[in-house]
């Protein structure tokens, strides 16, 4: 078990990194009926790679990042407004999706099928939670809509993708993990 209490420099030069990958991931944008970038494939690379804390830490720098003003959310946006806009809850969630994940490793540890079982219960979390907070902030702004609509705008469109980005995470984060140092 790792009793390390504080970061060294290796943890926060992984967490700049993976703040880093999570910008490059959300200004990739794959043309689709419904384009998608692949943030959320960042964000369980962080937490695959990176584990609970210093996954769950490079998400949290890079929203900082975006709500100061870097272009580091899709379409090179940035700002406070962005994250208290229609999809702004998305990005929250990702926050939300790596600690649930984080809790779940931590409490069952790291095998496959825990990461697979924690990746999906994330990313429903998100889901969720973006539901939500769009929900809220279209009503504030346009007027009612209802969950049906929304989740064909904002969910339905994206649960394979994000599936696949799922897939993809774990077999380069089983790839990749030797590599990364605790």
């Amino acid at each position: 078990m790792n009793t390390k209490k504080h970061l060294n420099v290796l943890d926060i030069t992984y967490i700049g990194l993976f703040a880093a990958l999570m910008a490059i991931c959300s200004w990739i944008s794959i043309p689709m009926t419904v384009p998608f970038t692949l943030q959320t494939m960042g964000v369980f690379l962080a937490i695959g790679l990176l584990g609970g804390k210093r996954g769950t830490l490079s998400v949290l720098v890079y929203i900082l990042l975006g709500v100061v003003g870097l272009p580091v959310f899709a379409g090179f946006s940035g700002g406070i407004n962005v994250l208290l806009g229609n999809t702004g809850g998305y990005i929250v969630g990702f926050l939300l999706s790596a600690l649930v994940i984080w809790a779940i490793t931590h409490f069952f540890g790291t095998g496959t099928p825990v990461m697979i079982i924690s990746m999906v219960i994330g990313l429903i979390v998100c889901y969720a939670f973006g539901t939500a907070w769009f929900m809220l902030v279209y009503m504030r702004a346009s007027g009612s809509i209802g969950l049906a609509t929304v989740l064909s705008w904002c969910v339905t469109p994206f649960i394979i993708p994000d599936l696949v980005k799922i897939a993809l995470a774990i077999v380069i984060t089983k790839t990749l993990k030797r590599y990364v140092h605790d």
